[in-house]
């Protein structure tokens, strides 16, 4: 008979790693994150875990859909730009942009076709205004003055494509447009999802250093589908409501490199050994999963745009003062001994504004964490090495 795992939530202000309990024992005694604030979303669903709320109160919470929209305290609106926007996570995380409260100008950059995407977007009954801009004569005008830059540009992934392989093409779009970021707007925030983004971020952060505006606070590689996914798997495997449900996930954002860390979920749930490992390697192969669903139609675009969509929302409530606002993300960190890595990260009028630790994993996690090390290094070396003309 296996043994099994209850979960408990870590704290925001976690401890070091240590004192791992083994993942054999029957039970884990971890700390709870809690806060005070009550996490008002857009529209139903959204941004769940931006916020580690009082969990308890998340599904009272999140059913205030119109209240949600009347009540949000929006001190400043912000301008947006999505490059990348005519592609296939562009499109909808476009539309998700223009629906929420805290944008007021959206611009919409692609080498093709974004006059015709803002038209149609240009049409929903919110308030933002929204323009396309082509090619590279209007990048100026698409990044200046913007307060958080999204990149879902590059090519996607295809049946048989690992994120390694789409890294020939999405590396030099990244470095380009990264390029256009610290030249017209070097204070926004950048969320890059461009795979692979273990060795994307790199990149970018690499650019910036290069021209002077670096700031480790504002360069974020968007790790939220994983978190999403895992939610989503925990929810319907243990038949929980999703609203309830976080899971912090850790690491990279690529195969073996994604450690969902089952041990810290909330609410506090019992996985056996089975469950861990099957769980495990489901959210790590699960854009895989998409991409083969698809056969070769495309991958994994609306549940990544909604994910980026989400990570977006954070960082401009964090942007407009919020308290409290947390979201894993692939970032500069000193958690680990690598230089880049992901787990939660406190949001704030600066960007990150604290990059938070791992608390206690169990022994099974450690084994991952391990694992995954070699790999992440070899990305985020490519990644240094591509910015260097190496």
């Amino acid at each position: 008979m296996s043994a099994l795992i209850q979960s408990t939530p870590i704290t925001a202000r976690t401890a070091p790693v240590a004192a791992r309990k083994s993942h054999s024992q029957k039970t884990l005694v971890s700390k709870s994150v809690a806060s005070k604030t009550i996490r008002l979303s857009s529209f139903e669903g959204f941004s769940k875990a931006a916020a580690p709320v009082s969990f308890s109160a998340r599904a009272s919470t999140r059913r205030q859909t119109a209240a949600s929209r009347s009540t949000m305290s929006v001190t400043a609106g912000f301008k947006v730009a999505v490059l990348g926007a005519a592609g296939g996570i562009g499109q909808p995380l476009s539309m998700l942009m223009k629906m929420n409260p805290l944008v007021s100008e959206l611009a919409l950059y692609d080498i093709a076709n974004t006059p015709g995407v803002a038209a149609d977007l240009g049409h929903l009954n919110t308030p933002s205004k929204v323009t396309g801009y082509v090619g590279d004569d209007e990048l100026e005008a698409a990044l200046t003055g913007c307060a958080l830059v999204i990149i879902p540009a590059g090519v996607p992934r295809k049946p048989g494509m690992t994120r390694d392989d789409l890294f020939a093409i999405n590396a030099g779009i990244v470095k380009t447009l990264c390029e256009g970021v610290a030249k017209y707007c070097p204070d926004a925030i950048v969320n890059i999802i461009s795979n692979p983004v273990n060795s994307t971020v790199p990149i970018a952060a690499e650019v910036f250093k290069a021209a002077g505006t670096f700031d480790p606070a504002k360069v974020m590689g968007v790790t939220t589908l994983d978190v999403v996914r895992s939610d989503a798997f925990v929810a319907e495997l243990k038949g929980l409501d999703m609203k309830d449900v976080d899971v912090p996930v850790i690491g990279g954002h690529a195969g073996i490199t994604i450690l969902p860390l089952l041990s810290q979920t909330t609410p506090s749930v019992e996985f056996s050994d089975e469950e861990v490992e099957a769980l495990t390697v489901r959210i790590q192969n699960a854009g895989t999963e998409v991409v083969e669903a698809k056969a070769g139609a495309g991958s994994a675009t609306l549940s990544m745009a909604y994910a980026a969509a989400r990570m977006g929302e954070s960082c401009l409530r964090g942007l407009n003062g919020e308290a409290d606002i947390y979201e894993c993300s692939f970032v500069a960190s000193s958690v680990t001994d690598l230089p880049y890595f992901s787990t939660k990260c406190k949001l704030g009028p600066n960007g990150v504004e604290e990059v938070m630790g791992m608390g206690e994993i169990t022994e099974y996690e450690a084994g991952w964490l391990e694992k995954l090390k070699p790999e992440l290094t070899g990305s985020i070396e490519k990644g240094i090495k591509f910015a260097a003309g190496e």
